[in-house]
């Protein structure tokens, strides 16, 4: 009888281990999830915001004060005593910035953050908290909040399935939004888009491209652009030349030393880089000039030097040309897009002659 006993001790035990295990490895097996996985990434400049979440659907229920409650909520399980919504299903919603950003006008630093909001009829909280890798919002302690801002809730057109996403989108800043049922709400994320350009140069100045004359050259010129951060320009500048001297960094020193008001300098050097530059060196100066610095006058000078210097280059006209069109002189844009046309290969020819329509 004994032995009996212990047999089927023995089976009732190996069966409990058996299902265990098998329950164990069914957890790890691909299921479809009630409310999908979903990731949006969007570029703001040269930053980038991304945000983690599920989507659960409304699937015909009442939506806020119902399945999301007003106000903070005891779920019953986790160490939270009150907890926000999570903003989404499942694991924590998680938003993720490159750079420092401001929020609504206030400062956020740089990284990952749980993302959670208060909902109630007028105003919403949302709330930016350090820990990211907790289940939901059942762990939630508001300690760990980087951030909160207010916003208000708008009426929107009905959408089944909660969304994240992001509208006016500019090179420093982008609205991101959640829509859901028939609310909408949205901030601002704003960055400093020059601090981050530096910041991207300082960086590649340390590694390879602090090799590269080049590399050096354009974070100046950057800088002599925006018209910011001119001393240490002044220093990556003359590194560049220190490395390679070229038509390129001569004309761009040119022009720092114009902007910091020694002008006899600057035309010295402008002289000297003309007389050695080639026709592409040309060519983009003047682009430069006439795109990025508004100095059509001055381009309009450099393009005519390098038709001078390269009477049988089709593209020293095309530029010329444009620059004319760009300054409103219509005949002499005619011109010089028709000394163009008469050198340019046949990939050239129905774009000039449709400048020439547009201008006739």
């Amino acid at each position: 009888m004994k032995s009996f006993k212990l047999k089927s001790f023995k089976l009732y035990l190996l069966a409990f281990v058996l299902l265990v295990t098998l329950k164990l490895q069914s957890q790890n097996l691909p299921q479809v999830e009630v409310s999908p996985h979903a990731k949006v990434i969007q570029e703001v400049g040269l930053s980038e915001v991304t945000i983690d979440y599920h989507r659960p659907a409304v699937k015909g229920r009442e939506i806020w004060n119902k399945l999301v409650p007003y106000g903070m909520t005891n779920l019953g399980f986790g160490t939270a005593k009150e907890s926000p919504w999570r903003a989404g299903a499942n694991e924590n919603t998680t938003i993720s910035f490159s750079d420092d950003v401001k929020i609504n006008g206030q400062d956020l630093p740089a990284g990952t953050y749980g993302l959670h909001m208060i909902v109630t009829e007028k105003d919403w909280t949302i709330i930016f908290n350090k820990e990211n890798t907790a289940w939901g919002s059942f762990f939630y302690d508001p300690q760990m909040d980087a951030l909160r801002v207010t916003v208000s809730p708008e009426n929107s057109d009905f959408t089944e399935w909660l969304q994240y996403g992001f509208e006016n989108l500019s090179d420093k800043s982008a609205d991101i939004f959640l829509k859901w049922e028939k609310k909408k709400i949205k901030f601002t994320a704003s960055f400093d888009l020059d601090k981050v350009v530096l910041d991207r140069y300082r960086k590649a100045l340390v590694g390879i491209g602090g090799f590269n004359a080049q590399t050096y050259e354009q974070a100046a010129a950057y800088c002599i652009s925006r018209n910011i951060n001119l001393d240490e320009a002044t220093k990556w500048i003359d590194h560049s030349i220190e490395i390679q001297e070229n038509a390129t960094n001569l004309l761009t020193k040119s022009q720092l030393l114009e902007k910091m008001g020694q002008k006899a300098e600057a035309e010295a050097l402008t002289k000297k880089a003309i007389s050695i530059a080639s026709e592409n060196e040309l060519n983009s100066y003047g682009y430069n000039l006439m795109l990025q610095q508004n100095q059509i006058d001055k381009a309009l000078e450099i393009f005519r030097i390098n038709v001078d210097k390269h009477p049988e280059s089709w593209n020293a006209y095309d530029s010329l040309a444009e620059a004319y069109a760009r300054k409103g002189s219509r005949d002499e844009a005619i011109k010089y897009y028709k000394m163009a046309l008469s050198r340019s290969p046949k990939s050239q020819t129905q774009r000039i002659q449709k400048a020439i329509s547009s201008l006739q």
